[in-house]
């Protein structure tokens, strides 16, 4: 074989299915854990990845790349390159680490799914390499922050996050949970490798590697460039498993699945990346702003997808791109005055210059945001650091499990929702911050019913005492870990 070409021996050595003699194909491949009995499974032989790879070259590429990211890291760390970083940038990399670290692994136990329980052999080979990406970028990004402990002991937190029940950490929970913990392989394929993936982190990944390396951080700009050519390759799975059921007659069930996970991808990403891009990079960093980023990588471009693949847009394409322009404003200035419930310091972003940014980039912030900042502005001229805290725990989401909000100084009829919805299932009334939050739960309500808010176990008294300090202690928050101004409110004091 080595005399070979790919081509040659590809197919053959792949296509591993063989006719079933002993068991059924229920029992070989239960609908619980595999979602593919929609379709035959003669029609899921079609199935074919845009992407070919062997094992041999697989493992070569893996080692290449470890072994000048870790080279990199190397070399790094006898360095005060960390040191020397922007107090907002390395809010960017502990957010990052505390949120996405933990579910890497988990996601290789969905694309372990994929690979013992997708219909086509092909298919099943695919998510193998899969996995052992996803094993490969939990490993890195618990190795790397470790080795930041000496600088910033908050590091732990890439570790310690997804033990904790952190409000930050219950609504990415939920998300990967229904995404890929808890799902089957064909709603893995258009979830996490098409919904997930390629419209929303794989993107990510490529403008925050440049970002780091714009502020100086090589470390971590090498360790996402890294992990981003690895999800380029097995994000793919999803194209030709959304080909197998559209030509199958199931658009209606594709298009389900992703309108679903759109939308749940979106409110998590705009927490991470719409604060990252907009008010913790530097601002002479800054390449655009996160709007422009949605406008150009998501809404022009992987949404051309949904027509090139004979699918429609998401029903709330409206509303989801109206929230492009205010929403992660408002969780961000819910994320600052909530600092000490978080374990990164949140960068307000909103000095002078910043604040002319913002207004440039979106018309009209300055009604609807700014004047809030006016009055935690003055507060703080005044000494009065006190006034900018929270007093009590803001509403949450039964769906997405984030705060509530809406932009202030807005019309509330302007509004898509103007206040909380409500849902009553089995004599319990739901919360929800939007109408596509209340849809996916009302149309799998058993799916989400037992999956408590924050300020659900606050109201069945998990959190004692039944205040800010007890809910802080609860969500695994010491006082040194406890969040504080990124930048020691030097941005409201001109110092």
């Amino acid at each position: 074989m080595p005399r070979l070409s790919r081509g040659d021996w590809y197919d053959l050595s792949r296509d591993t299915n063989w006719t079933l003699r002993y068991a059924t194909e229920e029992e070989v491949f239960p609908e619980d854990l595999s979602g593919s009995h929609r379709v035959t499974g003669e029609a899921w032989e079609q199935w074919d990845e845009p992407y070919k790879i062997g094992y041999r070259e697989y493992v070569h590429n893996q080692v290449t790349k470890d072994t000048a990211t870790y080279s990199l890291k190397n070399a790094v760390s006898r360095s005060k390159l960390f040191d020397r970083l922007d107090p907002g940038w390395k809010s960017v990399i502990l957010a990052h680490y505390g949120a996405i670290t933990m579910p890497e692994y988990l996601a290789a136990i969905g694309e372990a799914r994929m690979a013992r329980f997708g219909r086509a052999a092909a298919w099943r080979n695919t998510a193998t390499f899969g996995a052992l990406d996803e094993m490969r970028h939990g490993q890195i990004q618990a190795f790397f922050p470790y080795g930041l402990l000496d600088k910033e002991p908050r590091a732990d937190w890439a570790h310690k996050a997804f033990h904790t029940d952190n409000w930050v950490v219950l609504a990415a929970r939920s998300l990967f949970d229904d995404m890929f913990v808890a799902n089957d392989a064909v709603s893995i394929a258009l979830q996490l490798t098409f919904t997930l993936e390629t419209g929303f982190t794989n993107l990510q990944f490529l403008g925050m590697a440049a970002d780091a390396m714009d502020v100086g951080d090589l470390e971590f700009g090498a360790l996402i460039s890294s992990i981003q050519t690895d999800e380029a390759r097995h994000s793919q799975q999803g194209e030709p498993t959304i080909k197998i059921l559209i030509d199958n007659g199931h658009k209606e069930w594709a298009q389900f699945l992703i309108d679903h996970m759109f939308w749940r991808s979106w409110r998590v990403f705009s927490v991470l990346t719409g604060l990252s891009m907009d008010y913790y990079t530097p601002l002479e960093n800054r390449r655009m702003s996160f709007k422009e980023f949605i406008d150009d990588w998501v809404i022009k471009q992987f949404a051309e997808q949904f027509r090139d693949f004979g699918l429609d847009y998401p029903w709330y394409w409206d509303k989801f791109v109206r929230e492009v322009s205010w929403y992660h404003h408002a969780i961000h200035l819910g994320v600052w005055t909530y600092r000490p419930t978080v374990w990164w310091n949140p960068d307000a972003g909103a000095s002078a210059a910043e604040r002319v940014w913002l207004e440039q980039k979106y018309p009209g912030w300055n009604d609807t945001f700014g004047r809030n900042w006016d009055v935690i502005q003055e507060n703080i001229r005044r000494g009065d650091v006190a006034a900018t805290f929270p007093e009590t725990l803001p509403m949450m989401c039964n769906l997405c499990h984030l705060p509530i909000v809406r932009p202030a100084g807005v019309v509330v009829g302007a509004l898509d929702d103007p206040a909380p919805l409500r849902h009553t299932h089995n004599g319990r009334t739901y919360l929800f911050c939007s109408e596509p939050c209340k849809w996916i739960f009302t149309r799998r309500p058993e799916r989400f019913a037992g999956n408590r808010s924050l300020i659900d176990r606050f109201l069945a008294g998990d959190i004692n005492p039944p205040d800010l300090g007890g809910a802080l202690a609860y969500m695994g928050l010491s006082e040194p870990e406890q969040g504080q101004d990124a930048t020691g409110y030097a941005w409201a004091t001109g110092e």
